[in-house]
């Protein structure tokens, strides 16, 4: 594999980001992690310019603190716009983003709102990709504890197929230095099997002793909610499919 040049790391310390910005720096690349714990802010702009100084790429992973609609529709546009604008005026030749299967088929929420930020990061002069990853499983933990309401966690019924944040971060990284074509058709990640949401969280609950029950949910007043169940948020034909299960992951954390 030809070294890259320098790659940058957006949302370096998050879920996915701190895993991309391992697999990175094992694999002999120049990394620089660009967030707010570091001096650098992907929305003000704050030291953005100076980060991505002598940068060939960019792999976005950051994520805003909030999941409502509005809040993060705002939070990936202008962090879109920024690194676009910033990239262009440094040199940046390419961006790496990562979003969600099935985004595209989603008309509110969440999902609405990275599907948005696919479409500001692949408007802007610098050649962007998206690779769409299913759930991780880091999210589960978090999806209990907001849920929980007492001894019960009301969790969304859904199809999945978890995956770890590290294989994310490794498929990110191998679009990162064997790019392929900007705005070719979306690549997929996802893990080795559909699981049921409800069953892992149980599992994840089980194994650290709360909640006492998980119960699954679906919201009425959401236009999306079928898409959670019909199978719309589950890997295409020619996704790349890893390991480790939920269950394995969960075994190694332990």
């Amino acid at each position: 594999m030809q070294s890259q040049g320098k790659i940058a790391v957006a949302g370096a310390t998050g879920r996915v980001g701190r895993h991309v910005a391992a697999v990175l720096a094992e694999r002999g690349h120049d990394v620089v992690p660009i967030s707010r714990s570091q001096g650098v802010d992907v929305i003000t702009g704050d030291g953005l310019a100076a980060a991505l100084a002598g940068v060939e790429c960019v792999i976005d992973a950051a994520t805003g603190p909030s999941a409502d609609q509005q809040a993060a529709t705002e939070f990936f546009t202008t962090a879109a716009r920024n690194l676009q604008q910033a990239g262009q005026r440094t040199g940046v030749r390419r961006i790496i983003v990562v979003s969600i299967i099935g985004t595209d088929r989603f008309t509110a929420g969440y999902g609405a709102a990275k599907i948005a930020h696919e479409r500001a990061m692949l408007a802007g002069p610098v050649p962007a990709r998206v690779l769409r990853a299913a759930q991780f499983h880091e999210f589960v933990g978090q999806l209990v504890d907001w849920g929980t309401r007492g001894e019960v966690s009301y969790v969304p019924r859904m199809r999945t197929q978890l995956v770890a944040g590290r294989t994310v971060a490794e498929a990110l990284a191998g679009l990162a230095t064997e790019p392929g074509p900007a705005g070719a058709p979306f690549p997929e990640v996802a893990g080795p099997r559909e699981e049921s949401l409800v069953e892992v969280a149980s599992l994840l609950a089980s194994r650290r002793g709360y909640p006492a029950k998980i119960e699954g949910v679906s919201d009425p007043a959401d236009p999306d909610r079928e898409l959670y169940t019909s199978g719309a948020l589950l890997p295409g034909p020619g996704a790349l499919l890893a390991g480790p299960t939920f269950e394995e992951w969960l075994d190694s954390a332990s």
